[in-house]
């Protein structure tokens, strides 16, 4: 199972705390880190830092770890910037960018920067053009593109990617899945909908076949949250609070745990729920922490990171 860190620095943290993050990752040999992309924090609290022009950053600044942004809305960004953009980084790390693209979905986030939010039929809409101009963009030969929403003419777009893996991610039962299936890489789902992932992954391998592609290329990823004690003592701490957090009791967040098939308890348990995951048929985990990047505890990630690897 490849293991990642996904962070969420809208909610807080400057460039400095994602290089120590991306850099203690690839100390401990993660394999991929991600981030992702969004210029507001909910409570609008919080500055945000850009995607793109961080993972550049970490480009340069890094050396083995893969990076990753988890997802740039398509309305965030024309499909001809998004490819020249991610492009440019994938040379600037020697072919280790990995290019997520989404919808978008924060009303907030797009009422306040003036940037359009087309009903979700549309996005859908843009989101399979999108990825068809990206394909067209990196696929060698002059190919080109020409749907409703974007034109890419039939010039052989330079230069192209070393590697540079498309993410296509979202837990619904068969637009996701299918889209996945015509035109990503990796197809990423949260760890919480397990349960439906059987279903969507026979539809998304179906549209892989339909398109003339191999199923099996696709890498499978989960992302999510992991609840891991030293012992079972420093557990049932860890739990204790977060459950207060939600105003649960014990008993209640255990139960919203399992349910949820978040990694949690002690070392081994956790590793058990991993192994479940990789008998399910997943390749990849994020371990997603969504707090303030200065308030990541590193030293508790790692007992956590090596709890998962069993």
């Amino acid at each position: 199972m490849e293991l990642g860190l996904f962070t969420e620095p809208q909610v807080g943290g400057t460039y400095d705390d994602i290089l120590r993050l991306a850099s203690w990752a690839e100390s401990i040999g993660l394999d991929v880190f991600a981030r992702s992309d969004h210029y507001l924090n909910m409570d609008e609290s919080e500055p945000a830092t850009d995607a793109m022009a961080t993972l550049a950053g970490l480009a340069r600044d890094t050396s083995r770890i893969q990076l990753a942004v988890l997802v740039a809305p398509l309305t965030f960004r024309h499909p001809a910037v998004m490819a020249k953009t991610a492009v440019t980084i994938d040379e600037m790390s020697g072919g280790r960018m990995a290019l997520g693209v989404g919808t978008g979905w924060m009303q907030t986030e797009h009422d306040e920067f003036g940037l359009d939010l087309p009903e979700m039929k549309e996005r859908f809409e843009r989101l399979f053009e999108a990825l068809a101009y990206l394909r067209a963009s990196f696929d060698q030969g002059a190919t080109g593109f020409s749907g409703r929403h974007y034109h890419l003419g039939a010039i052989d777009v330079l230069p192209k990617p070393q590697s540079l893996p498309l993410i296509v991610g979202g837990a619904g039962p068969q637009k996701t899945p299918t889209i996945a299936g015509r035109f990503a890489d990796e197809y990423n789902s949260f760890a919480g909908r397990l349960d439906t992932l059987p279903a969507r992954l026979d539809v998304m391998r179906q549209a892989a076949q339909d398109a003339g592609r191999d199923p099996n290329d696709i890498k499978i990823s989960l992302a999510g949250s992991v609840v891991v004690g030293r012992d079972r003592a420093e557990y049932d701490a860890i739990a204790a609070e977060r459950a207060a957090a939600r105003d649960m009791s014990a008993a209640e967040y255990e139960s919203f745990l399992s349910g949820r098939h978040v990694p949690h308890g002690i070392p081994d348990q956790a590793a058990e729920t991993v192994a479940g995951f990789a008998a399910a048929g997943v390749d990849r985990f994020y371990l997603q922490e969504y707090k303030p990047l200065g308030d990541i505890d590193t030293d508790l990630l790692a007992d956590v990171f090596a709890a998962m690897r069993g």
